[in-house]
């Protein structure tokens, strides 16, 4: 079956909410029905005709033709089905996904994968700031799915992440899985300061040597079991990963200033 189409006409001169072009919102819907949908915008009405050229097709798959970091909200509550942008995107791209694959081939704004408790989703470029954390007023970040940053990410990337796991193969900024609750979160290039700020529970894999705060505990080198294990899930995702969990880890818990049964580890 062939994709359901929205080809990009013009650069959008405000932001666009495209929280409602996904599979299970779409489907069964016809491409006029698809083009009168209003996008919620900043300044004047629009319509997903007036923006977008449409192509129908099934829409369990969805590709978006050109991006713009000014298209928000892509793949929001996705449950099921696949969506690929071919181009950058703006904020909350896969806010709140429990299912389903989103890609994006170009960068992400702030608050990527935001909320996501299930599928996966895939930046081939860079990520803003908080990437998968929570909005203000929000308590948890993740709390499940797999999310994969091929480039770098902003700062404080996996804050309070519950569950699931966050791979950034790239560098992070500054305060990398601060006030995490648990989960794994995963760097390969530099990360900025003071990673794992104030974490209760939970992973923090780091390629390079950290600048850790003093409450950390160094417990030794360690070769871990469940590295191993880990190395073998995510070897298909990431042969770096696999490769940083292959060898000697050395252990630091904490964050002792929070509850402290977290830990962050690096190649010894």
């Amino acid at each position: 079956m062939k994709p359901l189409v929205f080809a990009l006409e013009r650069e959008p001169d405000q932001r666009l909410d495209l929280a409602p072009l996904t599979p299970h919102v779409l489907n069964g819907k016809s491409a006029k029905e698809i083009a009168q949908i209003e996008l919620q915008t900043t300044r004047e009405k629009i319509a997903v005709g007036d923006i977008f050229k449409i192509r129908s097709g099934d829409a369990q798959t969805i590709v978006f033709e050109g991006g713009s970091e000014r298209l928000d909200n892509v793949g929001q509550d996705l449950r099921s089905g696949e969506i690929i942008v071919e181009g950058d995107v703006g904020k909350s791209v896969g806010r709140s996904m429990s299912g389903g694959n989103l890609v994006v081939a170009g960068d992400a704004g702030p608050y990527a994968g935001s909320a996501l408790s299930g599928g996966r989703l895939e930046i081939a470029g860079n990520a803003g700031d908080f990437l998968g954390a929570p909005l203000e007023g929000e308590i948890e970040g993740i709390t499940g799915g797999f999310l994969i940053v091929r480039g770098d990410a902003g700062a404080r990337a996996g804050d309070r992440l519950r569950r699931g796991t966050i791979l950034i193969e790239g560098s992070a900024g500054d305060y990398p899985g601060s006030r995490m609750i648990a989960g794994t979160l995963i760097v390969l290039g530099p990360s900025g300061v003071l990673p794992g700020y104030l974490m209760r529970r939970g992973t923090i894999a780091l390629a390079n040597p950290p600048e850790l705060a003093p409450t950390f505990v160094d417990c030794g080198s360690h070769e871990l079991a469940f590295a191993g294990l880990f190395a073998r899930l995510l070897r298909p995702e990431s042969r770096g990963t696999a490769k940083l969990f292959s060898g000697l880890l050395n252990r630091f818990a904490g964050d002792t200033a929070a509850l402290g049964k977290g830990e962050i580890l690096y190649p010894a």
